[in-house]
Parts: C-alpha cells; sequence; structure tokens
C-alpha cells in the first residue's frame, strides 16, 4: 500500500491516518490508503486542503452533518462522500 507512495504521499497518508479523531481516523485514513496513490496532482493539493480543516468541521462534510464551503467543494470532497469504509474492512 504506502511502500509505492513518494515521500510527499507518505506524509499526506500519516496525516489522514492520525487526526486525533477516531471516526475521521478510520475514514480518510482508509480513503486516502485506497486513493492517494493514483491522485493527481490536483486532487492531492485538494486533498492536502482538506487536511487543513479541523477534524470535526471535515468529519461533519463528509457524513452531510453540514456544507462545506464552497471552495472546499471538489471531487476529492465528493469521492470521500461517497467512499465506502465497510468496503475496505478485513473481513
Amino acid at each position: 500500500m504506502s511502500e509505492n507512495l513518494t515521500p510527499d504521499r507518505k506524509q499526506l497518508l500519516y496525516r489522514a491516518k492520525y487526526r486525533g479523531f477516531k471516526e475521521a481516523d478510520i475514514v480518510i485514513g482508509r480513503f486516502a490508503a485506497a486513493n492517494l496513490a493514483t491522485m493527481s496532482p490536483e486532487e492531492i493539493e485538494e486533498f492536502r486542503g482538506l487536511l487543513e480543516v479541523p477534524d470535526q468541521e471535515l468529519y461533519g462534510w463528509i457524513i452531510g452533518r453540514a456544507e462545506a464551503p464552497s471552495n472546499f467543494q471538489g471531487p476529492v470532497l465528493k469521492a470521500l462522500q461517497a467512499f465506502d469504509v465497510a468496503a475496505t474492512m478485513d473481513r
């Protein structure tokens, strides 16, 4: 998984997995693990910007509890909102 990532993408993966809010760690971390390797440079920058948002706020946008400001409503946030965490769980 992370062995094929550039150092920059590995750092983003770490930041996504260890945010400090368990639910966000799970959703954002698993999304990152599944998608970082194939993201375009533009998507990487959008993801980097999303990681700057406080956990509770970002998680609220992901689960639909609140609407994200228009400057955050991009393809990566939409993919995060549609991401199926259950599909990534070990059975």
